[in-house]
């Protein structure tokens, strides 16, 4: 690892780049753990690439439920594409080390995706909502121009946490500790490796996730309670289920998305010393991506109507 010397004063030399050694060194290992990001990261590429392209190829499919989804298949197409294709390379060529300004962009891009996300789904759960309860009102209330906004002000918000996180990260120090083992960097594990005063990121790093992820979080589930509440009041059982149905596939990928946020930013914190974190990371980033077209390919009515129609056009 190539070091610099830091400021006046100070017995520090700053890291000018990270060395990632969550890698194994096992042969058999490397070439499963190769095939294995890769066939996933292919199957994410086909998977949202063509959920993008059928949204836009089919009529059938421009209303504003799928105008959000397709929004999501962008995300979840940049979140695997900057974080897979380096673990490939380093897996496959063992190329382990990360320069200083490629670590911080990649953080900076991955906060902006995963806050985007976060809004785009909640997006989704308030246009549920508005199906739902308010259906004589939705082609009001859920017009093209409030749809637009709603995926602009998303892309501004992680836009700005995103500017925020890399900002308040910018003047650490890792003096000797570029060390990761982890296959790519993220917040919570920079902070842990500083050795600077890591306050005021702590802090920023906490305000952006009660402002941001918090509010997301709450209007998926006032949206998700107000539409049990709806789905109940119905009479026939067909009403039900016809209801539900317009909602099993958001409220999965709502499930997927947050159960595993939780699971890798809480339940494994304390163990992120020992490695606990690492394939929970992973799990996020590289099979969530993938997960959300199959969701709502297999499980929505309307997308599978439409991939019919597009390979008769075809």
């Amino acid at each position: 690892t190539t070091y610099f010397e830091g400021m006046p004063g100070s017995n520090c030399t700053q890291a000018t780049e990270f060395s990632l050694v969550g890698f194994t060194e096992d042969l058999a290992t490397q070439v499963t753990l190769f095939l294995m990001f890769l066939l996933t990261y292919l199957v994410t590429i086909l998977g949202n690439l063509g959920m993008i392209t059928l949204i836009r190829a089919i009529p059938l499919l421009h209303c504003p439920m799928y105008y959000f989804l397709g929004s999501l298949a962008f995300v979840n197409l940049c979140t695997s594409t900057i974080i897979t294709p380096r673990m490939l390379v380093g897996v496959l060529l063992g190329k382990k080390e990360m320069a200083y300004a490629g670590c911080m962009a990649q953080v900076f891009t991955f906060v902006l995706l995963v806050v985007t996300e976060c809004f785009l789904l909640a997006a989704m759960a308030y246009d549920r909502y508005v199906a739902v309860c308010h259906p004589l009102l939705y082609p009001l209330v859920m017009s093209p121009e409030r749809c637009s906004r709603l995926v602009a002000r998303s892309y501004l918000l992680g836009l700005t946490s995103g500017v925020g996180q890399t900002i308040g990260m910018s003047g650490l120090l890792f003096c000797g500790s570029s060390t990761m083992d982890r296959f790519f960097p993220y917040i919570s594990l920079l902070l842990s490796l500083s050795t600077s005063d890591t306050t005021l990121s702590l802090v920023i790093l906490r305000t952006s996730s009660s402002l941001l992820g918090v509010p997301s979080m709450l209007v998926v589930l006032v949206s998700y309670v107000a539409i049990t509440s709806t789905i109940l009041s119905i009479s026939s059982a067909e009403g039900k289920s016809k209801a539900f149905s317009t909602c099993a596939s958001h409220l999965t990928t709502v499930s997927t998305f947050y159960g595993e946020l939780i699971f890798m930013y809480l339940i494994t914190r304390s163990d992120t010393s020992r490695g606990g974190d690492k394939w929970a990371a992973v799990l996020y980033t590289v099979v969530t991506p993938m997960l959300n077209p199959l969701i709502y390919s297999l499980r929505n009515q309307e997308v599978k109507e439409a991939w019919w129609r597009l390979r008769k056009i075809k």
